[in-house]
């Protein structure tokens, strides 16, 4: 019998660690290759981690809520092969070791573990967002939260950076006392510099009788509702609105949707058609393709098209059709299916939630027939489609006016004012709304 060692994969560029959410299988089960073994989470998605062979699970290394790094073993799988080098060369770890040496030894393996453990822990309940390389690295040096929240971030929006981690740690060696006494005063100056309104909605009494029910926000949960308020918070939103004509689309969808499905294997919805005439707008107007960087614009090069999509639980993710501006409507079609299907099951992976330059919401998937969303931080804008009605219209012909039955949809454009003006945001929105009312009903699919 053979030992087959199931480690976390690299998930994405920025990805350096992850969480075990659950463990979908007990020590001694059988498992089959691309079974999903555990559940796993980063601070952008979570998602299965499968096992890429057949075999029984022999040992699992990590418990829940266990932070860990790109590259780890996680578990052993017991497979039919003979022989496993990889195993071999992995089995004289510090944990292993530990267990032959005296019971001094493991106890104290045992505290720094779950030092570290609690330090790791800690993050969760810090207001601030951090990177995992400095999470990493705090947990490695004892850095408690607060020491953590009390460090100056020379980074965006005051992020810590690895340099000023690296930094802190460096003069912490030198003079451990000096910073303890330097370093409340600032967090404490911190906390009063604070927005009013977050102080206030923390410090405001809620009142709880015998027939509530007191819900506990899920993970992602939290971490949305961080992103949203810091979102607020940084970028000034400003909204235009555009009512559209949708009717041809309407009808060519109607006529073509049957043979497209066919063709294709793939359902055609609205959201690919919108999705293309948002790419091919941002086309035209580059500079709401950017992003903010303290006092300097980033244009970007690539259009990635972020499609808000929601989850089984209530929560929404952003998954990103990478270079949207190269794809024609098959090829979209197929990209919006497949991250919204993979979405709705959990299954995205890191890096395709992220590098978006530009974000869509479909409001009118609730009814909604205009909102104003929040900027999907660090781009500038954002733009909301509305539910598609049935509405009278006025009708300018050559021979005169009349009133008729169109199909309609309100389009809402949210941007960051700090860098882009209204005329900029609404000429964007327009030429969306241009590119929806031209389209050409004898299209071919």
């Amino acid at each position: 019998m053979a030992k087959f060692e199931l480690k976390l994969p690299q998930m994405g560029e920025s990805v350096a660690e992850a969480t075990i959410i659950s463990w979908l299988k007990e020590v001694g089960d059988t498992i089959e290759a691309d079974e999903a073994v555990l559940e796993i989470a980063t601070d952008k998605v979570d998602s299965e981690l499968p096992s890429e062979v057949d075999g029984v699970l022999v040992e699992i290394l990590f418990n829940v809520d266990d932070v860990v790094k790109v590259g780890e073993t996680v578990a052993i799988i017991e497979t039919d092969g003979e022989g496993n080098t990889e195993t071999e060369a992995a089995e004289p770890t510090p944990e292993v070791a530990v267990k032959g040496e005296p019971a001094e030894a493991e106890l104290a393996a045992q505290a720094v573990v779950k030092a570290k453990e609690t330090v790791s822990n800690d993050f969760s309940t810090s207001e601030k967002f951090y990177s995992p390389l400095v999470k990493n690295i705090a947990k490695e040096e004892g850095i408690s939260v607060d020491e953590l929240d009390a460090i100056a971030g020379t980074g965006k929006d005051g992020r810590v950076t690895k340099n000023d981690i690296l930094s802190y740690v460096e003069n912490r060696g030198k003079a451990p006392a000096q910073p303890q006494k330097t370093e409340a005063p600032k967090a404490a100056v911190k906390e009063a510099a604070k927005p009013v309104a977050s102080k206030s909605a923390q410090a405001t009494p809620v009142s709880v009788n015998g027939g509530d029910e007191i819900i506990e926000m899920t993970r992602m949960g939290k971490l949305i509702a961080h992103h949203m308020v810091a979102s607020v918070q940084t970028s000034a939103h400003v909204q235009s609105f555009v009512e559209v004509d949708v009717t041809n689309i309407w009808n060519w969808r109607k006529k073509v949707k049957t043979a497209f499905e066919k063709r294709e294997g793939e359902k055609l919805t609205f959201t690919p058609i919108f999705m293309e005439a948002v790419a091919k707008a941002l086309k035209d107007f580059p500079m709401m393709n950017i992003s903010v960087d303290g006092d300097t614009i980033i244009k970007k090069k690539n259009i990635n098209l972020g499609m808000a999509a929601a989850l089984p639980d209530g929560n929404l993710i952003v998954p990103v059709i990478k270079n949207a501006d190269q794809l024609n409507l098959v090829g979209m079609a197929k990209a919006v299916n497949d991250l919204a299907g993979r979405a709705r099951e959990n299954k995205l992976k890191p890096d395709e939630i992220q590098g978006g330059t530009y974000t869509v919401t479909n409001v009118g998937t609730f009814g909604s027939i205009m909102g104003t969303p929040i900027i999907n931080q660090p781009q500038v804008g954002i733009l909301a489609l509305g539910a598609i009605r049935k509405v009278p219209a006025v009708i300018e012909t050559p021979e005169g006016d009349f009133i008729g039955i169109r199909y309609k949809m309100f389009l809402s454009h949210s941007y960051d004012h700090r860098v882009v003006n209204g005329a900029l945001g609404g000429q964007f929105v327009k030429q969306v709304a241009d590119y929806l009312e031209a389209w050409d009903s004898d299209r071919d699919i």
